[in-house]
């Protein structure tokens, strides 16, 4: 199902121009759906405080910054997070690199993320890992990281890529990571990726109840890729956000985007509006 199904190029326009309203008294209804701010990564490096601007008159409800905010400094996390409640725009989680959660460098995460008012320090990527014994070294990370921020309020959490549903020795590194991690430790689903490397994702979600607490709304196709918008990919959306918001214990949606023929901003308007017409059709 595609966006041009719902919409023709002048309903776009007319509906986009109602945001904010439209998109908020739909979310009002519906559990927060963010954007990971990777998907306009280009326009973050120009203007961060214009791109959240935009972002939130679009309708998104919270955003997630990625990696590069680690080397913000804490009284510049502290604007960002005037702003955001200006906008009344939360930031729930954030992604972020092996170093943010080891001993040396948690207490900065721990930091800068009270600064933004998030719950959960997401590992983006646990670099090259091969065996699983390296595996187990990525959970002894976590587990000690979410002990340390626990009594912060926050939790860790874990972002899949493709690399995760590859099995070594017969096993799947993901289900290894979600068998050895305290439950408080969020899996939060990468969509695309989990679909890219044949694996099922409503019975990933369904697997681990109460525990995908958010989801990267990414779609996939084996034409396009990661270039497809919302709902144009191979993504059974109707399927996910059930299992998610029935036992996955679903807080809250990320859309994310790597790319389009269409500029970020436009690409992250169209992928919203495409989320609510999927979403309130579920």
């Amino acid at each position: 199902m595609t966006i041009k199904r719902f919409l023709s190029r002048r309903s776009f326009l007319a509906l986009a121009g109602t945001a904010p309203f439209a998109m908020r008294a739909l979310a009002e209804q519906q559990k927060p759906v963010g954007l990971e701010l990777y998907s306009v990564r280009e326009e973050v490096k120009k203007n961060l405080p214009a791109t959240l601007d935009s972002v939130s008159k679009m309708g998104y409800e919270c955003v997630e910054f990625y990696a590069p905010y680690y080397d913000w400094t804490p009284e510049y996390a502290k604007q960002v997070r005037t702003q955001l409640n200006t906008l009344k725009v939360r930031c729930y989680s954030t992604h972020n690199e092996l170093k943010s959660l080891k001993p040396d460098g948690i207490e900065r995460t721990i930091e800068l993320n009270r600064a933004l008012g998030t719950h959960y320090v997401v590992l983006a990527h646990p670099g090259e890992i091969g065996t699983l014994d390296e595996w187990k070294r990525i959970i002894d990370v976590l587990n000690g990281a979410n002990d340390t921020l626990k009594s912060h309020g926050l939790h860790a959490g874990y972002h899949n890529h493709e690399l995760e549903w590859k099995p070594i020795s017969g096993q799947r590194p993901l289900e290894v990571i979600a068998a050895n991690t305290d439950k408080s430790v969020m899996l939060q689903l990468d969509v695309g990726t989990c679909l890219e490397a044949g694996a099922d994702p409503v019975e990933w979600i369904n697997s681990n109840p109460g525990r995908i607490r958010s989801i990267h709304c990414k779609d996939w196709s084996p034409e396009n890729g990661y270039r497809v918008l919302f709902g144009e990919g191979v993504a059974p959306w109707k399927k996910i956000f059930a299992a998610a918001e029935g036992t996955g214990g679903l807080e809250y949606y990320l859309i994310e985007q790597e790319g389009s023929q269409y500029p970020e901003l436009e690409t992250a308007e169209r992928c919203l509006i495409a989320y609510h017409n999927l979403h309130a059709s579920a």
